[in-house]
């Protein structure tokens, strides 16, 4: 079968990886180059976790990633990847916090309450009289996403997979599954994958009143000199508080460390400029400095916008979008962990010829 993708970001990749296993014939138009620095995939490094408040279906996807990524390191020859354990700090009572806990604990996993000494005594880093609750897993670790990206593209061009750079495709055919390029050009398919990010609904008119682009901005920090060897074995740091919520991301083979939040601007244009601003990222900054000890010793190395497509629930959109397309929209800042995951998810859709549960199972329900 002949199928298109649009987007050549993790979820197109992944579905073209996914496809190409299963012997069906893939062209990926992508507008940038690969990767494309405008592209929401594209970054040093992005986080693998199991916490996940009440959303359980969620949670338990992670498991199922995991053992896709090992498929995707097998074949690429190398494992982008590196474990560093999670680190969640709230307040005490925090919804999210507690919800994450009990979902854990209900699937198995070893949940480590951590008390304020315990904590002072595990993580240096951390300003414990601003932390009313923590616990540790031993789980989760980053994904070196821009560099997972060109490793991918290399490969599925290696196997035959044709991915056309700095080509725009202005519209769809959903229903016949064509592509009309910038240029005019109609290319047709015998399938049609929509994985463009932020610009999808440009192509899914659907997709306007479910989801919006967001412009997010996060900043890369160099620490004191003396505690860079902590952060270089320290676990994720999470907050997920719609109020003064925060994570970090450690660095870790050559990728920086990264702040940023869960607060979503809602906001902004795609292809606008991605240099971010000071006042943009005030109030992450502000949460790092009440849990950070000797943060205003820390300076900033970088600040980048990115953009994400939002769902009001942050609920994946993965489903058909005609009689031979499918749209992915899974793209609210935690979809990168679940690309090829995802992207097998449509392809097994395509080569059985209907797509069963996929929309419900993207969007969070359990099985």
């Amino acid at each position: 079968m002949k199928v298109s993708i649009v987007g050549a970001g993790i979820m197109g990749l992944g579905t073209a990886w996914a496809l190409e296993r299963l012997g069906h014939q893939v062209t990926i138009f992508e507008q940038g180059t690969v990767p494309n620095p405008q592209g929401s995939s594209v970054d040093q490094h992005r986080l693998i976790r199991y916490p996940y408040g009440p959303a359980e279906g969620y949670m338990n996807m992670v498991a199922d990633s995991y053992a896709i990524w090992d498929q995707v390191w097998a074949d690429l020859g190398q494992t982008l990847y590196r474990e560093t354990g999670t680190l969640c700090l709230a307040r005490r009572g925090a919804k999210w916090h507690d919800e994450s806990i009990a979902a854990l604990e209900r699937a198995g996993h070893r949940v480590e309450s951590l008390s304020p000494a315990e904590l002072a005594k595990r993580s240096p880093l951390i300003e414990t009289a601003n932390v009313e609750a923590a616990y540790s897993l031993e789980t989760g670790g980053v994904l070196f996403a821009e560099r997972i990206v060109a490793a991918l593209a290399r490969r599925l061009a290696e196997r035959g997979v044709e991915i056309r750079t700095n080509t725009t495709v202005v519209e769809i055919d959903p229903d016949r599954g064509f592509v009309t390029l910038a240029d005019g050009t109609v290319i047709g398919a015998d399938a049609l994958v929509v994985a463009a990010g932020p610009w999808a609904s440009r192509l899914v008119p659907g997709l306007r009143r479910r989801v919006k682009p967001s412009r997010q901005v996060l900043a890369y920090l160099l620490p004191p000199d003396d505690l860079k060897p902590l952060w270089q074995v320290s676990p994720m740091l999470l907050d997920i508080d719609p109020d003064v919520g925060f994570y970090a991301v450690p660095p870790r083979d050559g990728a920086g460390l990264k702040v940023g939040d869960h607060r979503f601007s809602l906001s902004g244009d795609p292809d606008g400029d991605r240099i971010g601003t000071q006042a943009e990222i005030a109030e992450a900054l502000a949460s790092c400095a009440r849990h950070l000890k000797r943060f205003d010793e820390y300076r900033i190395d970088t600040l980048k916008a990115c953009f994400y497509t939002v769902e009001p629930e942050e609920k994946f959109i993965i489903e058909p979008a005609g009689l031979s397309t499918y749209v992915m929209s899974p793209c609210s800042g935690h979809g990168f962990k679940f690309g090829p995951l995802l992207g097998s998810a449509v392809a097994g859709a395509i080569d059985a010829g209907e797509p069963g549960d996929i929309a419900a199972w993207a969007a969070g329900a359990t099985r």
